[in-house]
């Protein structure tokens, strides 16, 4: 039986590619569980420098499986929250991955990937990429990606997509900040190749800090206690030992250790 979620790695970059083309990479209950062992095996690997995030076919992510739809319509309160949960989990350990992570969307990214795509550091759509919140046409709710999808295109834009479940395409969310670039579809792999070798320039440890740090000050107001807990970060950065190497490696003209090769 064919994984329908593949993890590979090379030179410090792990790369998740969803793997259901003849579904359009739908999800159902299998792939999640799969999708979120991996998303664990990654996070827990100190040698893992970015995570890739993409997907086989002409589609990113149709949003969740048919099959997996009329299997849920019968399920109990306690059953549909169990079942609710494996996304949940999915999504919040890609949001929250230490390292960096860069989705590469072509097609379709409808309802749950959506969300996939919100919950990545960086997205690059291809040229024909569409995108829809079309829970509500299912008589659904976009529940489970809503904070991350909020966070990604704001409130205002959120109160339009998620009710008119309208496609936009990449250029509109290029606009709404759910993706940060749109190129040609033959460019997406030397466009990914730009961002990795970017991202190698930065030390692991103050990435993974960095992105906490957006998550601490994000949507807080700038009050005392904001000013005193970015004192703290900076002064515990300061003292890491990848901040001494980052100092020694500047001062002497040099590349620092966490450079790959």
């Amino acid at each position: 039986m064919t994984d329908s979620v593949i993890l590979t790695f090379e030179h410090g970059i792990a790369t998740i590619t969803l793997n259901r083309p003849s579904v359009h990479n739908a999800f159902d209950d299998a792939m999640i569980a799969q999708f979120n062992a991996h998303l664990a095996s990654v996070a827990a690997d100190p040698a893992v420098r970015a995570l890739v995030l993409r997907a086989a076919g002409k589609s990113f992510s149709a949003g969740a499986d048919l099959d997996w739809m009329r299997r849920m319509a019968g399920y109990s309160m306690a059953e549909n929250l169990a079942d609710a949960g494996g996304l949940a989990m999915l999504m919040h350990r890609l949001n929250h991955l230490p390292m960096p992570s860069l989705a590469l969307v072509q097609g379709s990214a409808f309802g749950g990937g959506v969300g996939l795509v919100a919950c990545c550091d960086i997205a690059i759509a291809a040229t024909g990429a569409k995108f829809c919140f079309s829970e509500v046409k299912l008589g659904l709710i976009p529940a489970v990606i809503s904070p991350y999808a909020v966070a990604a295109i704001g409130a205002r834009a959120a109160r339009r997509y998620f009710l008119t479940a309208e496609i936009f395409d990449a250029a509109t969310a290029l606009e709404l900040g759910l993706v940060h670039r749109v190129i040609e579809p033959e460019a997406l792999d030397l466009a990914a190749d730009a961002m990795l070798a970017a991202l190698a320039q930065g030390g692991p440890g103050a990435q993974a800090a960095s992105k906490a740090l957006i998550r601490t000050v994000a949507d807080r107001p700038l009050d005392d206690s904001l000013v005193l807990e970015t004192q703290r970060l900076i002064a515990a950065q300061r003292a890491s030992a990848e901040a001494r190497e980052g100092g020694a490696a500047f001062l002497e003209r040099r590349a620092p250790s966490w450079r790959l090769a």
